[in-house]
């Protein structure tokens, strides 16, 4: 046997291993670290044989303990599903302003509609309300049918222009440019514009307000502001559903475009309905 190599500078005796000159001093490991090991060791084998953790062909051991962290998770749904029950009793038996009256329900029916409203609004009115061309942006404070917790149910519930429900609000703009010239639409089209902005004509904008008083003035009202009872929008506010400038109102007024709403109410029940309702209002737009 050959003799073993003992370091010089320390006095401890090396392991034999050499790397280009290079020799490993053979200190043994601490004696609180070695039991340290053996504990976890230990701590292991009680632990697979408490809990699930050996897996098998088509399963795991189930362990002493019948621990099972599906089996946890489905309880607590359970419960969530029985603490949930009160609210949604209260929601379907109370008004959209009683709920909205009570704080509890409140904060519920808020974090209610909004996942109902990711799921079924968000495709059309963005998922943060925002709108976008030809969808209305829900946290501003043009309403074309009216911005209080009625209106916004009713909205909700049976939709605009939606011919399967018989309840849905009905409104559609003449088409204008069977009515007026190419001028005249000019005119009225620079009148509106010139309501938030600067006209490409000032004098063409005069000319179109008779225009408008004459033809435009019984749907939106002789101060352009809108009526909500008839769907017709606010033409003073400089929020614009189907484009800005001159050119987009000329287009608008010659042949006007008009959307379709669905009808949620049957889909997904007057409850969630009431729900959305909140949620819509609390956006900060809501009257």
């Amino acid at each position: 046997m050959s003799e073993k190599h003992v370091d010089e500078i320390s006095g401890v005796e090396t392991t034999g291993h050499e790397w280009d000159g290079i020799r490993e001093l053979n200190n043994p490991m601490p004696r609180w670290w070695v039991w340290t090991f053996y504990a976890t060791i230990l701590w292991a084998i009680a632990y697979a044989i408490a809990y699930p953790s050996i897996p098998m062909i088509k399963d795991t051991t189930k362990g002493l303990l019948g621990f099972s962290s599906r089996a946890e998770l489905q309880q607590d749904l359970d419960q969530a599903k029985v603490a949930q029950i009160r609210f949604h009793d209260q929601i379907a038996a109370r008004t959209v302003q009683e709920i909205d009256a009570d704080p509890a329900l409140r904060e519920f029916a808020i974090a209610g509609g909004a996942s109902a409203f990711k799921v079924n609004c968000a495709p059309c009115h963005g998922s943060g309300a925002t709108g976008g061309a030809g969808f209305p942006n829900l946290n501003d404070d043009d309403w074309l049918w009216g911005g209080d917790l009625d209106s916004i149910q009713k909205t909700i519930a049976h939709g605009i222009r939606y011919d399967a429900d018989a309840d849905t609000h009905v409104s559609e703009m003449p088409a204008f440019g069977e009515i007026l010239d190419s001028t005249q639409t000019a005119q009225v089209a620079a009148y509106v514009w010139s309501l938030t902005n600067t006209p490409s004509d000032a004098a063409r904008a005069v000319a179109g307000k008779q225009i408008f008083l004459d033809n435009c003035a019984a749907c939106h009202g002789e101060d352009a502001k809108g009526k909500a009872d008839m769907g017709a929008p606010n033409l003073a506010d400089a929020i614009w559903l189907k484009g800005s400038g001159e050119d987009a109102i000329i287009r608008q007024v010659s042949a006007p475009k008009h959307g379709v709403m669905p009808a949620w109410a049957r889909r997904l029940g007057e409850p969630v309905v009431k729900e959305l309702t909140v949620f819509v209002h609390s956006l900060g737009g809501g009257q």
